[in-house]
């Protein structure tokens, strides 16, 4: 789930301060989530991070085949 939020956010030139930021959640949170150690990521959370990267829930965080 978080190589997809990285990737996004890279594709837009972000860093984890900015999508922080756009988000309005930590740094640290961003950070857990793309390296895979924060797995209680709550709904409200993914739409935050979905919405500040311009792309859905759906496509960040349930790719094809998982």
């Amino acid at each position: 789930m978080g190589n997809l939020v990285k990737k996004r956010r890279e594709e837009l030139g972000l860093t984890q301060d900015e999508l922080a930021n756009r988000a309005d959640l930590s740094r640290q949170t961003i950070s857990s989530i793309e390296n895979g150690t924060n797995r209680g990521v709550t709904s409200s959370t993914l739409t935050k991070i979905a919405t500040a990267l311009d792309t859905t829930v759906g496509a960040l965080f349930f790719a094809k085949g998982v």
